[in-house]
């Protein structure tokens, strides 16, 4: 099985997945949570009522003119409002407008999000991921430090962050699409799945580059190109069952699981999904392609 041989077509796949998700970044951006935009959650149940609908709920408030009213419907006779940022009064009178028009009311929680926390959520997701992707870089860099010649260990943590970030891009556009579409919002817990994809992305890299590594120093009388290739083709079939056990599991918490965690869920199953493709089809051959433009260029120089 030629797969590095192939790796043309593996990096246009990876283009038709990517752009999409770019455009609908440029054109729509991120439909962003109280998290991150500044609001008020409110989860409410109603108990006697197993008829309710967003309809409902968001006729009865439309006399209270809240901005930018979201109503999302959670199972178990249960609604989440997201609106501009309120305070316990205004609280109460959402509360007994429903009430008077709905029927009896029990609230769950209420959680308030001000301006000046978003911003600084939206900061420190931005320097995790950064951070995140030095750290992966240095990482490798030195556990593959005694990686033998013509490979080079910086050049193995430089193609696994560049893995990552083709994971990322297509994790937060396919987050773009599905905000515009469905009202898939970003919020902490997006931030932590995507963390935690970055991680078991690498983790997948990692097996595949160690198997180079190992067969670097079995098969001395291969080229570089053909060693990776054996390589992946060794471990793939590894990654796959692995990611797929995960994603099993991934796939019946979010049909079963409850509303608060389902956006989190799906992003994790997004990007498990696109993290074992990029680990077997982008980041060896792309250090394929690094490892012939050096010898490309150091022919050229004799």
């Amino acid at each position: 099985m030629d797969i590095i041989g192939k790796r043309k077509i593996w990096f246009t796949i990876s283009g038709i997945l990517i752009i999409p998700g770019i455009i609908a970044l440029i054109l729509w951006g991120f439909n962003l949570g109280i998290d991150f935009s500044g609001g008020s959650l409110i989860e409410l149940n109603f108990p006697n009522n197993n008829q309710v609908n967003q309809d409902q709920i968001r006729n009865s408030l439309a006399p209270l003119n809240l901005d930018n009213l979201q109503v999302q419907s959670t199972g178990n006779n249960s609604v989440l409002l997201r609106t501009k940022p309120i305070d316990r009064e205004e609280l109460n009178k959402i509360e007994d407008n429903l009430k008077t028009n709905i029927g009896q009311i029990q609230e769950i929680r209420f959680e308030s999000v001000g301006p000046t926390v978003s911003k600084s959520l939206t900061k420190n997701a931005i320097i995790a991921v950064i951070i995140a992707s030095i750290a992966i870089i240095l990482y490798i860099a030195f556990s593959f430090r005694k990686v033998p010649a013509p490979a080079n260990s910086f050049r193995f943590g430089v193609c696994a962050v560049l893995a990552l970030i083709h994971d990322i891009l297509f994790v937060l556009g396919a987050a773009a699409i599905l905000g515009h579409y469905f009202n898939f919002q970003i919020d902490s817990l997006f931030i932590t799945a995507l963390l935690t994809i970055m991680g078991f992305s690498v983790h997948d890299t990692i097996v595949v580059f160690d198997r180079i590594r190992e067969n670097l120093r079995l098969y001395q009388n291969l080229s570089f190109e053909e060693v990776t290739n054996k390589s992946v083709v060794q471990t793939m079939t590894r990654s796959i069952n692995t990611s797929l056990t995960v994603l099993l599991v991934l796939i019946c918490l979010y049909i079963f699981g409850g509303e608060a965690i389902r956006n989190f869920v799906l992003t994790l199953i997004i990007g498990i999904f696109i993290g074992t493709y990029s680990s077997i089809f982008n980041a060896s051959p792309l250090l394929v392609v690094w490892q012939n433009w050096i010898e490309r260029r150091k022919l050229k120089r004799k």
